[in-house]
Parts: C-alpha cells; sequence; structure tokens
C-alpha cells in the first residue's frame, strides 16, 4: 500500500494527446487530453494514486483519442523496486509498442515520481487534506437509522453530562423541517415521490409530499427539484420506466405548479460513430439524497438558519420503515397505501406480502457542512442550465452565515467535527476548476475530458488505513478490486475498497494484533434473484469475497495461526420472520406465486434489504463515522 505523485510530460505525438497510469491489471490514473500544437506538449498534472496493488512495474501509456476509442502511441515501463527507497526519481523513459519495438522517432515520456508508505500517512485522524470541501468545526449531526423510530428499541446510551441519547424520527424531522421553511427547499434525490406521505401513525396523518411542497411554494418559498431521468420512462407510454422511479409523474404533477422540478440525466462515454452516424450513450444513475431547507434557529426566533438532510433514504415508495422491518403486520396499516416489493414478481398487497424491509441511515447537519450540501445543489442545479431560479442566499435577510456560531447550540458538548464527501464529476457539477494545480490541490482527478471527485473512495480508504481495532460497514453491494480477482480481471471494478480492508488485515495477522471487519450487506440486490443484473452483482460479489479470504488465509499460514479467517473478516445479511397475528385472517388466494414468493406466505420469512452507506472504524484517538454522499 502506497501514494504516488506523478507528473506527466509527453515528448512526440500527434492530434489529442492523454497518458494513463497501470498498475499490474489494474489503472490507477489518467490525464487529461491536450491538443498537439507543439512538438513537445506538456500535461503539467500532479496526481496521488492510491495503490493496493501487486505489481512489478508501473506502466505509463501515451494515447491519441480518437473519435471511437483510442490506440496506444507508445508505453513506458518502471520497475516498482526502483521506487521503494521513498527517494523522487524523475527523468526520461523511451516509449515502446507492445511488440517490444521503440516508437518510431525515439518518443519519451518524463515523468516525476516518489512512493510514499501508507503508514506514514497520519496527519490528521479525521481530516482528508486533499478534498474539495475542505474539514469543518462547530457543526451539529443528528443520525438516524431507517426513517422512522419506534420507542422502546435502543439500549440506554450514556452521553457526556450524564444525558442519554435521544433518538429522533427522520421522516417525522424532515417533515417539520419543510413545513418551517420560509425562504427555500432544495431537493435532489434518485427518486422523489409525490403520493408518500412522510407522516403515518395514529391520528397524525401529513399531507401527501406533493401536496406539501405545492402548498410551501404558493406561500411564497422557493422549491427546486432535482430528480434523476430515467430515459426509459417515455412520457404517458412508460411512466415508471425500468427502474420504477415515477420521474415523469413527478414532472407532471409539478408542471403548473410553482414548483420548479428538474430531471437530471447522467450519461457518460459518449461517442459518435462515424460509420453508422448515431450516438452511443451509457446511462448511469445519479444517487445523490439531500435535502437542505432554512429553519429558525429557536422557537418564535427571527433568525434562521440553513439545515441539510443527507444519507441514503430518498423520499419515495418503499423507504418508510423502522427497526421492527414489518413484513405482513403493518400492511393494513402505515404501508396500505405504500406497498413496496422489489424483488419478488408478483409481490402485492393482493397477494398478501410480504412487502420488502428496508434498512438504511441519514443525518441531519447544522452550521457550516449545512452549506456545503446546498453549495453541492448550487453546482449540480447550475450545470442544468437553469439561471436566476435558486434564492440567492447570501443576501437573505435573517439568515446566520455559513461561518456564524448559532447560540441554540451547546458548541462544547454537541459540535462535530465533519467533513462533506461526494463521489461526481463536472458533467454533473458546475465550477470545477481546469487548471492542473487547482485540480490536485483539490483532491480532484482528471478523466481525459472531466475533472472528478472521488473524495468518498479516498476517505475511505483513508479511514480504513488508520484503523485500528475493528471496521463495521453496511452497504448495498460489496464488490470491487477486480485486479486482484482470479478470473475476469478485466471487469473494470477496480475500486480499491475490498483490498485495502484484505490488506488492513493482513497487516494486523503479520503484527500478531486482533482486528476484525464486519459487513453488513443484503442477501441478494434488489431485483429478481434469478435475473441477469442480480445474478451478476453475486457473481462479481463472490469473486471479491474468494479472494479477500484467499488472501487472508495465505497470511494466517504464513505467520503459522491456526484461527479462521472469518475470524478477522465476517459478511452478514440482515433477515426477519414475523409470527402470525391473532386478529390475522387467512392469506389471500392468489394463483401463479413464483417457488420464492411461496416459501416467503408459507416460512413468514423475507430478507431485509440494506441499502445503507456507512463505515465506522476506530483509530488510536477517535471514532470514525462515514455517512456517505453518492453520486
Amino acid at each position: 500500500m502506497g501514494l504516488i505523485e506523478q507528473t506527466v510530460h509527453m515528448g512526440r505525438g500527434p492530434s489529442r494527446l492523454y497518458a494513463t497510469v497501470d498498475l499490474g491489471n489494474a489503472r490507477v490514473s489518467r490525464t487529461h487530453m491536450v491538443e498537439l500544437e507543439t512538438k513537445n506538449p506538456v500535461w503539467e498534472e500532479s496526481v496521488q494514486i492510491y495503490c493496493a496493488h501487486y505489481a512489478s512495474e508501473i506502466v505509463i501509456s501515451i494515447k491519441d483519442d480518437d473519435l471511437v476509442g483510442s490506440h496506444v502511441i507508445g508505453r513506458a515501463r518502471i520497475p516498482v523496486q526502483s521506487l521503494l527507497s521513498g527517494d523522487k526519481i524523475e527523468g526520461m523513459h523511451d516509449l515502446y509498442h507492445d511488440n517490444g519495438s521503440k516508437v518510431k522517432g525515439g518518443g519519451t515520456v518524463k515523468v516525476s515520481l516518489q512512493f510514499f508508505k501508507a503508514q506514514s500517512d497520519h496527519a490528521d485522524g479525521w481530516t482528508l487534506q486533499h478534498a474539495f470541501f475542505s474539514a469543518r468545526k462547530d457543526c451539529h449531526v443528528k443520525l438516524y437509522q431507517d426513517a422512522d423510530m419506534q420507542d422502546g428499541f435502543l439500549p440506554k446510551i450514556h452521553l457526556s453530562g450524564d444525558q442519554l441519547f435521544q433518538p429522533s424520527c427522520c421522516w417525522k424531522d424532515i417533515y417539520e423541517a419543510i413545513s418551517n421553511a420560509k425562504l427555500f427547499i432544495y431537493i435532489a434525490g434518485w427518486s422523489v415521490y409525490t403520493k408518500i406521505s412522510l407522516l403515518r401513525y395514529g391520528d397524525i396523518v401529513s399531507e401527501t409530499l406533493g401536496d406539501l411542497l405545492k402548498r410551501k411554494a404558493e406561500e411564497g418559498v422557493c422549491v427546486a427539484l432535482l430528480v434523476w431521468d430515467d430515459r426509459t420512462s417515455i412520457g404517458l407510454v412508460k411512466q415508471q420506466g425500468i427502474m420504477g422511479t415515477h420521474d415523469e409523474s413527478t414532472m407532471n404533477f409539478f408542471r403548473k405548479s410553482k414548483v420548479k422540478c428538474l430531471l437530471c440525466p447522467r450519461i457518460a462515454d459518449e461517442a459518435v460513430s462515424a460509420v453508422q452516424g448515431f450516438q452511443i450513450s451509457t446511462m448511469f444513475t445519479h444517487h445523490q439524497k439531500l435535502i437542505s431547507v432554512d429553519v429558525e434557529c429557536a422557537p418564535h426566533s427571527e433568525a434562521r438558519k440553513v439545515v441539510s438532510f443527507i444519507g441514503g433514504i430518498d423520499v419515495c415508495d418503499g423507504r418508510f420503515d423502522d427497526q421492527r422491518h414489518s413484513l405482513f403486520r403493518t400492511l393494513n396499516a402505515e404501508h396500505s397505501r405504500d406497498f413496496y416489493q422489489g424483488c419478488l414478481r408478483t409481490g402485492s398487497l393482493a397477494s398478501g406480502g410480504p412487502r420488502q424491509p428496508w434498512h438504511d441511515i441519514h443525518c441531519q447537519l447544522e452550521g457550516s457542512i449545512a452549506w456545503d450540501v446546498v453549495f453541492n445543489f448550487e453546482q449540480r442545479w447550475n450545470k442544468q442550465g437553469v439561471a436566476k431560479v435558486l434564492v440567492e442566499l447570501a443576501k437573505a435577510e435573517g439568515l446566520l452565515p455559513a461561518n456564524a456560531k448559532d447560540d441554540g447550540l451547546n458548541q462544547d458538548k454537541e459540535s462535530w467535527n465533519a467533513q462533506l464527501f461526494r463521489s461526481i464529476d463536472a458533467g454533473a457539477a458546475f465550477g470545477f476548476p481546469d487548471n492542473p494545480k487547482e485540480v490536485a490541490d483539490m483532491g480532484l482527478v482528471s478523466g481525459k475530458d472531466k475533472v472528478i471527485e472521488r473524495s468518498i473512495q479516498d476517505a475511505y480508504i483513508q479511514s480504513i488505513r488508520r484503523a485500528n481495532h475493528f471496521i463495521y460497514i453496511e452497504n448495498q453491494y460489496f464488490l470491487g478490486s477486480s485486479y486482484a480477482w482470479d478470473a475476469m480481471q478485466e471487469a473494470g471494478c477496480l475500486h480499491l475498497i475490498p483490498m485495502e480492508i484484505t490488506l488492513k488485515i493482513v497487516s494486523k495477522i503479520e503484527a500478531g494484533e486482533r482486528f476484525v471487519a464486519y459487513i453488513v450487506i443484503p442477501m441478494y440486490p434488489e431485483g429478481l434473484p434469478d435475473s441477469d443484473a442480480a445474478q451478476s452483482i453475486l457473481d462479481w460479489q463472490r469473486r471479491t469475497m474468494e479472494m479477500m479470504y484467499k488472501r487472508i488465509t495465505i497470511a494466517l499460514r504464513a505467520a503459522g495461526r491456526a484461527e479462521s479467517p472469518t475470524d478477522y473478516l465476517c459478511f452478514f445479511c440482515l433477515g426477519n420472520r414475523e409470527t402470525k397475528s391473532p386478529d390475522e385472517g387467512p392469506p389471500p388466494s392468489v394463483s401463479d406465486l413464483s417457488l420464492h414468493h411461496k416459501l416467503a406466505l408459507e416460512t413468514r420469512r423475507f430478507m431485509i434489504y440494506v441499502h445503507s452507506k456507512m463505515m465506522i472504524g476506530e483509530t488510536s484517538n477517535s471514532l470514525l463515522l462515514f455517512v456517505l454522499f453518492m453520486y
């Protein structure tokens, strides 16, 4: 494990050139493209590369970007052994073709490289130094488990000053914050469903989310929504689309209202075929789930502050759940108008359930970190080209600025250190720098024609490397580091998290220290378990786990330890079984149920879908918590 700093210069080549860096089977870096205006184009690009690879050499390839794809001009190969001393090496390296012959004309590339051991990177236990958003102090963070929380579930959690932790209800707090807003309500989500209600119990049943947002817009509040545009949703023909996000129906619901709703596609790797003359696009979803609003600083106060909610919970159907994760008993109550089942072909209220339980996490932010979430929304909104719509919050009367301290918070006992991390690129966010030095200073990287932020991965890696005793992860999927799989190494799932965890465990085994990684994932991905997509994800997860356990087993044997690899790496899948209540009638008679569905009805068992993206790790001086902000 280590860190490499890279600067690349090119000696010769045609048209639009860029460089890639590979370690073994993994692509670890890529520069921006430069137009060939002189014989010696210069990138002057520096990047930090996290290394968790088994490789004998660093391969730097100079490529020419073609109309479709690219072709290699030549490659330089630098032995890894020459870097291990930690000294900076700098010099010219000849470029070779893959057949071993030198590039005609003597092409060369000039690079500067330096290796740093992972153990030397311990400057600050919680701050990611090179990141787009700086670390913030004097913030307030409220944590939520699931959309709702029933009384009596959590054990007593003692805080300082003889205080006990008081759990809160996420959607109830969101409802109250939206209802209290006077200036703005900004929402971004994979899906925003207008027909759900945020409050559901007893006599307190709220209006639908769509009606609530329309009402606030009528009151003069700036209500702006960014919703993923599922391109398989086609107007009135197929509003649900393949992903069932309700994007077209959400847009139509707000079309003639004062609510400003934008559908945002995420399209990558666009190319034009010169032969057939059509555009080829690969679509991806965006997964930011955020709500930012202004609320009063204290009851009856004229001063207002920014509050933001981020995490894993979209305000859409199926997400309302609590720690009971009911399968059947709530079908005639809080889930009677919000039945969701994404893993059974025939799952419905008419078929008698079960509903798909949904386990997730979320958080509420106050202080300057909440303003960072607003700035992220503004970057994305402005990228859509819609000008003069959002509120100029810096000039809003009565709104506390980002750096102001809220007298309503006890800054000594309630303040948090917090930092916002994202996975996003300049194709979706306005205002990323173009200057290579500014890009590097912000921890951003190049992707040929886009600047990319990958601070989520960097934060993960940093926290894994600094963990002392354990790592706990909840994640919707767990797969990656395909460059280290026994087969399918070319799959392209290259991120480092599984290998970083593996190398952490191996280092602890070699040091004779106790360490455990606990990883909670769903039993299978959302969707039909026998579908091609679900089976492919399960196969990639199997290959990832196989790689991790194999390397941990080798380390245990080398250390002469008789322990099991599962003493160090544990995977868990959550499920629920619900006994039949006395007042519950017989299940409805429904034909054509799948075997999977029949088994769920007979056993009254079903998996809890784990959608949360969080990580907890213990360092020598603090407990690190990451609630990840995905794109």
